[in-house]
């Protein structure tokens, strides 16, 4: 017998978003090369890449602020094309620019946004009370936008993104500006809203940023070079990161290290290069640790340090892709508007 639907098993919910084969060409370049995911509701999704690696043309695409080229996107099921009107009233949205009005007090900001979604009178009242005691702003409502300190300025934003109830926060490049205590302000509040149920997307390049997320898309020149969890990402690497920065000349000592250590050259292309640190050479080796005496008494004299430390992001980034989030091949060259 088929369950009765009124007391059956519930459906599982659909997923928060599905992108597909999504494209996106500017006359200069591709954007986006045929990039597909899944978002999970209630979880904290986020897109780690350099600058011009295509996250500000998702977060727009996203956003429905740009039709997609080619493919498509869905969130909750409506597309982002077709459906935009129905994806925006799901969605909100904190830009990387600040979008509050500073000659305005927090209150009025958010009366102000709330009058744009139709709402007014006693249901925006208490919906701005709601969210001045969620993002701890009730005792900054009557304060001038333009005295509050950037973390601050960042809270009203993103209680302006919420006024109208939205099932999904997309954010760009949020801890953009911030101090490190603003920063991790900013991450305390992100965490509280994934654990009431909110789902949270954001764009970043911060490493530090990226590890606070339950899953993320590293992107690299508009391709998806790696997806998971940051400790499944990083449990690629295998064993430690040794970083030796040498004395004399680099490429003489990076001959010399492979020749007298001919294992580290029977490793993968990725394992022995010019690491993120300028000036360093970068391996991965397992119990690096044992291996460290070994190398420094192999070269007195020519070795100016040696770090070993376990594989962080962007050790990950480098192995896909053979370059740093911050090297001169991730700066922005064309295309995007803002990076």
């Amino acid at each position: 017998m088929e369950p009765n639907r009124a007391t059956g098993p519930a459906a599982d919910p659909p997923p928060a978003v599905v992108a597909d084969e999504l494209t996106f060409t500017y006359p200069e370049r591709v954007a986006l090369d045929g990039i597909s995911f899944r978002v999970e509701p209630g979880s904290l999704f986020g897109f780690l890449g350099p600058n011009g690696g295509g996250k500000t043309t998702l977060f727009r695409i996203l956003a429905t602020l740009l039709p997609p080229g080619g493919g498509s996107v869905r969130i909750f099921g409506d597309d982002v094309r077709s459906a935009a009107a129905a994806v925006r009233r799901r969605l909100g949205v904190v830009f990387q620019s600040p979008s509050l009005d500073l000659e305005l007090t927090v209150r009025e900001n958010l009366v102000h946004q709330g009058r744009l979604y139709g709402l007014g009178g006693r249901h925006l009242a208490e919906r701005i009370d709601d969210g001045l005691e969620r993002l701890g702003l009730t005792e900054r409502a009557g304060e001038i936008a333009k005295t509050l300190s950037g973390g601050l300025r960042r809270r009203a934003e993103i209680a302006k993104s919420l006024l109208h109830r939205p099932e999904v926060l997309l954010l760009d490049e949020p801890s953009t500006g911030l101090d490190p205590g603003a920063r991790r302000d900013l991450w305390r509040t992100l965490d509280e809203l994934r654990r009431g149920g909110m789902t949270v997307l954001l764009t970043t390049h911060f490493i530090e940023e990226a590890e606070g997320c339950d899953r993320l898309l590293l992107l690299d020149r508009g391709r998806i070079v790696a997806e998971g969890s940051p400790a499944e990402l990083e449990s690629e690497i295998g064993g430690d990161v040794v970083r030796v920065v040498p004395r004399d000349d680099i490429e003489a000592f990076r001959r010399d290290l492979a020749e007298r250590f001919p294992e580290l050259g029977r490793m993968p292309a990725e394992g022995l290069h010019g690491g993120a640190d300028e000036g360093a050479i970068r391996f991965e080796l397992a119990d690096a640790h044992r291996f460290v005496a070994r190398l420094a008494e192999a070269f007195p004299g020519r070795i100016e340090s040696i770090t070993v430390a376990r594989p962080t992001l962007e050790d990950v980034f480098l192995r896909h892709t053979g370059h740093g989030l911050y090297g001169e091949e991730s700066q922005e060259g064309l295309g995007e508007t803002s990076r």
